[in-house]
């Protein structure tokens, strides 16, 4: 399938609202609004279960790319971020959002590591939230605030595609708010996010090739 055509598959699907039980019926991603917990309170960080079984987002992902992308390289972030902070006890207390929030405090040693394996934890851990089955359209103030600043859902969605088709190589299309508030969709490369800049994730697709 062409990078396109499954961009425009998995965004032909919709954005719903936060903390809705995933229902398995015709892979749709969702988006949580504001607000979302931490993704870890801390380490040793631990590999959070798929909540759904690998093949539940077939034909759009299938069960292998699933159970590669979850029982390999997610749990290859987990286990090397770990093993990074594993000698620094304070950093040992901080969730994923206050490493990369703050990756001054990490001393330089191990400072990439911890940028790209807390980026890749945080990010599959999200990512995994975020697809349900089948997703929906957003609503409330998430949806005005979509209209009010794309000029419609439908715009939203060119915006993303546009945004994961510019990735050359390995990177994210986020959809995010920044401190001021602003909703905004930007390309990052490798596991980078906007969680580098404080800001908190609404809504990704993983560029992984």
């Amino acid at each position: 399938m062409k990078r396109r055509s499954f961009f425009q598959i998995l965004l032909g699907s919709s954005i719903g609202s936060p903390f809705l039980p995933l229902s398995l019926g015709a892979a749709e991603p969702a988006v949580a609004q504001p607000g979302l917990p931490k993704l870890s309170d801390g380490g040793p960080f631990t590999l959070p279960p798929l909540p759904y079984a690998p093949n539940s987002l077939e034909p759009y992902i299938d069960a292998e790319t699933m159970t590669l992308h979850h029982d390999k390289h997610h749990a290859a972030y987990v286990n090397n971020l770990n093993k990074a902070i594993a000698p620094y006890p304070d950093l040992q207390k901080k969730s994923v959002e206050e490493l990369l929030g703050n990756l001054d405090a990490v001393p330089a040693e191990i400072r990439t590591t911890v940028r790209n394996n807390a980026g890749g934890h945080a990010n599959h851990s999200h990512l995994w939230k975020t697809l349900s089955n089948p997703g929906q359209k957003p609503k409330g103030k998430l949806a005005k605030e979509i209209d009010d600043t794309f000029g419609s859902y439908e715009k939203w969605k060119e915006e993303m595609t546009k945004c994961a088709m510019g990735i050359f190589g390995s990177g994210w299309a986020w959809f995010a708010r920044n401190k001021k508030g602003k909703l905004f969709i930007k390309p990052y490369p490798n596991q980078d996010s906007p969680l580098l800049e404080g800001s908190p994730l609404l809504y990704g697709i993983d560029v992984w090739e």
